[in-house]
């Protein structure tokens, strides 16, 4: 078992909740003497390293590794096989992963699982459950084969970038581990031990040959991905690194090319991400809002503007009806509470609100802006500018609870990355309290360069923010 361990701490930074499951798995198995394959599920953005992951775990337990991709599938014969009576039958691809492999217990890695499609040749989500179920799945009948087949000594790996896809029965038969993303020095560290030797490899490059300086990595970094993973930083690296091969293969430098943050500027152009949060706070009607996206976490920027005109309330920005509800209960809760915040109750009479959430081009819904969108409709109409470097997520309801809400880990991320720890003075992120054990998920690092501001009412966030008391 420790030398699984240190084959997964070789291939794969962090990711620790990962790999202690793999080797309470490994355990497991020398202890009881048998293996029976739990079925796991590697949820999380693009580009941080699922399907590595289930390639690492297999060389870990010493089996042989088979990928089955499911994006797209849409016909049930997939997964089952065609019955012998057609022309043209074939067995399913599982039968075939199992023939590739060559063993009846290699570690099978489901890709895409939230990316299924069903059409009138069946569901071939439905035909998964039979496969993924332990109980069932020792007499899994492939409609080729016809007889039974024993995937019970099967290690099933999925990856997936999102859940609420996944058929509410098959994800009940998933024991789901969570992969959020990376930090900026996460990344940092991968980048070093991980991608600049591959990339370099590539290029046909040598490690004495190139010297990367810790200034022009983090500009790659900060200035020209923005990403829960690192594919994007990969590609960008490979950029830099073939303006590095051109100018050593035509004998423009000699070795050792420095890359430093003026070579990055040459090889990649312009900066192209730009860390929102770093804008001041000094307009009143604007709060910052955390959202999570199946790419990762986002920061959300919420602006408010008064208007002349009949009193009723704007909403712009592509927004679903699950926020639009929650701008109307934010605007309603502000509107009965206007006595005592110390509004006059003309400019609710006389006054049009229009509240807009920049990047009209992205639909944005979900059940967590309420409190951001409370705040910044507080801020319009006491004409009174947000605390800078306050971020916030959180629902609401007419009597000013605030309700808890998931994606915590990413959200908080994705204000670690948009530049708030580093630009602003402040590090603040206002939860509801009952995300408070959502924390032990934050790495200690980060829980200890922000502050966090457990709230279960909407008092308390106004106060934090505005200093004012509802």
């Amino acid at each position: 078992m420790s030398r699984a361990r240190e084959q997964l701490d070789a291939r794969h930074h962090g990711l620790e909740k990962v790999k202690r499951r793999v080797v309470e798995f490994l355990a497991v198995c020398k202890l009881k003497g048998e293996v029976r394959g739990p079925i796991l599920c590697l949820a999380g953005p693009p580009g941080v390293g699922k399907t590595s992951l289930a390639q690492s775990i297999a060389d870990a337990l010493g089996r042989e590794f088979v990928r089955i991709s499911l994006g797209g599938v849409r016909d049930e014969a997939e997964i089952r096989g065609h019955r012998r009576t057609y022309v043209g039958a074939l067995p399913g691809r599982f039968i075939k992963a199992l023939k590739k492999a060559g063993t009846m217990n290699p570690v099978v890695c489901l890709d895409e699982l939230d990316k299924l499609g069903s059409d009138f040749r069946g569901d071939p989500a439905a035909a998964l459950l039979e496969v993924l179920d332990p109980e069932q799945n020792a007499s899994f009948s492939d409609h080729y084969l016809d007889v039974p087949v024993d995937l019970s000594k099967v290690l099933f790996v999925t990856t997936a970038n999102r859940l609420d896809t996944i058929p509410p029965a098959l994800k009940d038969r998933l024991e789901v581990l969570e992969i959020p993303g990376y930090l900026h020095e996460e990344k940092a560290q991968i980048a070093h031990a991980h991608l600049m030797p591959r990339a370099l490899e590539e290029h046909g490059l040598r490690a004495e040959q190139v010297e990367l300086r810790p200034e022009a990595l983090n500009r790659i970094i900060d200035d020209y991905t923005r990403e829960a993973g690192v594919r994007n930083l990969t590609r960008q690296l490979s950029a830099v690194l073939r303006s590095v091969a051109h100018d050593v293969a035509f004998e423009l430098a000699a070795p050792p090319v420095v890359i430093d943050e003026a070579r990055v500027r040459r090889a990649l152009g312009p900066q192209r991400a730009f860390p929102e949060a770093a804008e001041p706070m000094d307009t009143p009607g604007v709060s910052i809002g955390l959202a999570w996206t199946p790419v990762g976490g986002e920061i959300l920027f919420i602006e408010a503007i008064l208007m002349r005109g009949s009193a009723k309330l704007t909403l712009t920005g592509q927004l679903g009806e699950v926020m639009k509800e929650s701008a109307h209960t934010a605007m309603s809760l502000v509107h009965a509470r206007a006595e005592r915040l110390g509004i006059p109750e003309e400019l609710f009479a006389e006054r049009s609100a229009h509240l807009h959430l920049p990047s009209g081009a992205i639909p944005k819904d979900g059940p967590s802006a309420g409190v951001a969108i409370t705040v910044a409709l507080a801020s319009l109409y006491l004409g009174k500018p947000m605390r800078d470097g306050v971020a916030m997520t959180g629902e609401i309801t007419l009597r000013g609870r605030v309700l808890p809400v998931g994606g915590v880990k990413e959200k908080v991320l994705a204000a670690a990355r948009a530049g708030m720890r580093e630009v602003m003075g402040m590090r603040e992120v206002i939860l509801p309290d009952k995300n408070a054990g959502d924390l032990e998920e934050i790495p200690p690092e980060l829980r200890a360069a922000l502050t966090f501001h457990l709230v279960s009412r909407v008092e308390e966030a106004l106060r934090l923010c505005l200093g004012v008391d509802a």
